[in-house]
């Protein structure tokens, strides 16, 4: 017997913003493309690479995810969700061309003019001062040079960001070494937080010493695995594995350091290796 799909309109979403962008859930995709949730986060864990995150999609945890839960009704985030998936316009369209239903097809055209392109009452498209008035030319000017000047601001300390993290990342990193160079990690715990987030699992649970893997989540995406043979004199050889962290698991954890999500020591001094003003631009 066929499945009963819970379906909606796309006229009448609710509003949800995340860094000044509307998106929509994993469940209002599955209801308007005519699937179930599971099936689109199968969809998405394997075509990782086709997703950026911030830009097609954002993945939402901890303190973020604590803040959406408390303020954003609308998505009514159950108390076990651990990481929510948040789509923007151009992650929506993508994911209606790997479902490839009828459903998918028309509700995404219908979700596009509807609620992404959807006018913002808040911000009403601006209309030409009145060159007539002095008064209104003179505000329309220093509007408008305001505006280029923030443009600027965030272009350069984009700029910064990204050259800082390329100064600090560095091919065949572990996430324990990349993060020893940001002051005030307690690095003793980022593997713990790692697993905290899937992207780790401890494979000699019940050993004193942890022996990390990387879990089949963040695997290509955000770190990768090296593999040692070790031959100790009175043992048996066995494989060792060293997670290695991939740009973009940098870039993650750039990011959240930079918005005080990771584990810090109780002696840090509060100051970001870079500029915490970048964590605007992250």
């Amino acid at each position: 017997m066929k499945r009963q799909l819970k379906t909606i309109s796309a006229d009448n979403l609710p509003e949800i913003r995340w860094e000044g962008a509307r998106v929509v859930t994993t469940e209002t995709l599955a209801a308007g493309y005519g699937t179930d949730a599971e099936n689109i986060r199968r969809n998405l864990n394997r075509n990782r690479s086709r997703f950026i995150e911030g830009e097609h999609i954002f993945t939402i945890e901890g303190n973020d995810l604590k803040d959406l839960r408390g303020t954003l009704s609308p998505a009514q985030i159950s108390n076990k969700t651990r990481t929510l998936t948040l789509w923007a316009v151009r992650g929506a369209a993508r994911m209606s061309k790997i479902v490839d239903t009828d459903e998918a097809w028309s509700f995404f055209e219908k979700m596009e003019g509807a609620y992404f392109r959807k006018p913002d009452p808040a911000h009403p498209v601006s209309t030409m001062p009145d060159f007539n008035n002095p008064a209104a030319a003179a505000r329309a000017w220093a509007d408008e040079f305001e505006s280029k000047n923030k443009a600027l601001g965030y272009v350069h300390r984009q700029a910064q960001y990204i050259d800082h993290l390329e100064n600090l990342f560095q091919d065949g990193m572990s996430p324990f070494q990349f993060c020893k160079l940001l002051n005030g990690v307690n690095v003793s715990q980022i593997n713990a937080f790692l697993a905290d987030h899937n992207w780790l699992f401890d494979e000699r649970p019940d050993s004193r010493k942890a022996s990390w893997r990387v879990k089949s989540y963040a695997r290509d995406l955000y770190l990768t695995e090296k593999r040692q043979r070790i031959d100790p004199d009175e043992a048996e050889s066995f494989d060792a594995y060293k997670p290695i962290l991939k740009r973009k698991g940098a870039v993650w954890i750039y990011r959240h350091y930079l918005k005080d999500n990771l584990p810090m020591k109780k002696d840090w001094d509060g100051k970001f290796t870079h500029d915490i003003e970048l964590a605007g631009a992250a």
